[in-house]
């Protein structure tokens, strides 16, 4: 459900005010008010006066709505729902190795707070606990955290933070060995609204659906879709599509199950699997044509067009379960300003949205080859 606009409580029309102020006046003195004398100036500036005190009015109305206040005041609702705090941002994680030269007789301790960093030394990260390589072995993996909140930190590669800061005994060399993920940004209001209702359902355990989704979704404002399922008695599974239509990766996967198979959360009977969706490939091949007429330049539609692809690839992997569907671009293509478009692919494919205790499947767009037909006559 998306946000709404602001309600309008109290008439802000400065012309029907000043009209209604003026109508008052001369019928209480008997003075006609002419368009240039003191007391019409003296009327507009009330006016003026008035219309600021409506629209403050409107405003804090507004602002006592969760689905339409916004920022602190839209925070300071949340004591309205179960979920009572807008979910902060949050710091990407990956799994990181550390090797040390050759086995030692005791046991090494890598501090918590053990700093590493890529060979750019773009984002600090630090270990999120001690770590000891035992004895009679050479490497250890421990979790690290980015230092800086945030989608940041997401997408480092494996090898790619391999840089030592803090140095420790015997230390060798160092990699990630996970591509770092489960960073996000605070949610915004929209987020935040859409949790805030989707809240309602975890006043019980995460036995209903929604709860299972509203837990998921906690976890990170970077998730879009969740589906919760059962295929067989007793067990439980969740498919998770993040924000960019990808599926999720092992951080948060991981993240997921832990927040959902929390045992103040899962009820005791469910065995909990956080598994990943299908994807269904697709891909884009079109020839659009211009009219001879337009007012548009042919580099002004063909950028048009190549967004109005853009746009359709975000909304085609948006949503688990969503069909590929043709209609959907043809209308996106058609509102910039070419005549027609012969459509090779994508043809129309229905998915499975996982309802029916099935695996959900996901559109993933392949190859993408727009031409342009030239001008043709109305």
């Amino acid at each position: 459900m998306s946000r709404k606009e602001d309600y309008q409580f109290i008439e802000t029309d400065t012309n029907a005010l000043v009209s209604q102020l003026i109508s008052s006046y001369e019928q209480i003195t008997g003075v006609t008010v002419r368009p240039a004398s003191p007391e019409r100036l003296f009327i507009q500036w009330i006016a003026s006066v008035i219309v600021q005190e409506r629209v403050m009015c409107n405003y804090t109305g507004n602002q006592n709505i969760p689905s339409r206040a916004r920022g602190t005041d839209l925070d300071a609702l949340g004591e309205l729902f179960y979920d009572k705090t807008r979910p902060a941002a949050q710091a990407a994680r990956c799994t990181m190795r550390f090797h040390i030269s050759e086995a030692q007789p005791s046991a090494i301790l890598i501090p918590v707070g053990t700093r590493v960093t890529d060979k750019e030394n773009t984002l600090i990260w630090e270990t999120t606990a001690d770590a000891y390589i035992p004895i009679g072995e050479t490497s250890v993996d421990v979790m690290i955290q980015c230092q800086t909140p945030g989608i940041v930190g997401n997408g480092y590669a494996p090898g790619q933070i391999d840089t030592l800061v803090d140095v420790f005994p015997y230390y060798s060399h160092c990699e990630n060995i996970t591509e770092s993920d489960d960073g996000a940004d605070a949610a915004t209001d929209e987020e935040y609204y859409e949790l805030m209702r989707a809240s309602e359902d975890a006043y019980s355990t995460a036995g209903p659906e929604g709860a299972y989704i509203y837990h998921a979704k906690k976890v990170s404002t970077q998730i879009a879709d969740v589906v919760v399922n059962s295929p067989s008695p007793g067990q439980v599974n969740i498919y998770i599509l993040m924000a960019d239509g990808t599926i999720a990766g092992e951080e948060i996967k991981n993240a997921v199950y832990e927040a959902c198979n929390n045992k103040y959360i899962r009820p005791l009977t469910d065995y909990l699997v956080v598994a990943d969706p299908e994807t269904v490939s697709y891909d884009i091949e079109l020839t659009y044509y211009i009219p001879r007429d337009t007012a548009l330049s042919a580099s002004e539609i063909e950028s048009a067009v190549n967004a109005a692809v853009t746009e359709y690839v975000s909304w085609q992997c948006a949503k688990l379960g969503r069909d590929i569907n043709p209609s959907y671009l043809l209308g996106l293509l058609m509102r910039t300003g070419i005549k027609r478009v012969e459509m090779v692919s994508p043809g129309y494919t229905p998915l499975r949205d996982g309802r029916d205790n099935t695996v959900p499947q996901v559109a993933s767009v392949g190859t993408i080859t727009i031409t342009n037909g030239g001008y043709e006559d109305e």
